[in-house]
């Protein structure tokens, strides 16, 4: 099971395969983002998406299924997130798209309040196909430390 302690600054992670279905994304547009370029085709043509699109919300989706399944088979000692930082939706996730993730960790520290835990910032970038970047975000990871009883040296 990787902790804490296991994490180092600077290592880069790659992993995940999506395939964004055309069901799918309208799916999840009638349930969450109802907007016309993400339902139909021909008010899909009329934007600068040209055509059919995901919403940046499915994406984000996508992508934590895509870390969940990563965290299952790295056994990872995983606390939730308090949250995310600079999303950016940089291009348009289209049906026929599969997807990847790249992240690279760039800092960590342990909780001074909860010694049981630490806090790791990832660079996050979603790839369609095209090696081409759709998504970037930075990610604040809680992971289980291995020793807490250890002293804090962050």
């Amino acid at each position: 099971m990787i902790h804490y302690e296991d994490l180092e600054v600077g290592t880069t992670s790659k992993f995940g395969h999506y395939d964004v279905t055309r069901e799918e994304v309208m799916e999840f547009a009638r349930k969450y983002d109802p907007q016309p370029f993400h339902l139909d085709d021909e008010a899909a043509a009329q934007t600068h998406f040209g055509r059919l699109s995901a919403s940046g919300w499915h994406t984000c989706a996508m992508m934590m299924a895509m870390l969940v399944e990563n965290m299952k088979t790295t056994r990872q000692a995983g606390l939730g997130s308090p949250g995310m930082d600079n999303l950016r939706w940089v291009k348009p996730v289209y049906p026929g798209d599969t997807l990847r993730i790249e992240t690279t960790i760039i800092e960590k520290r342990r909780s001074k309040n909860r010694p049981d835990m630490g806090l790791f910032k990832s660079d996050v970038v979603i790839f369609n196909q095209n090696d081409e970047p759709v998504m970037t975000l930075r990610s604040n990871g809680l992971i289980k430390v291995r020793h807490p009883e250890a002293p804090i040296k962050d």
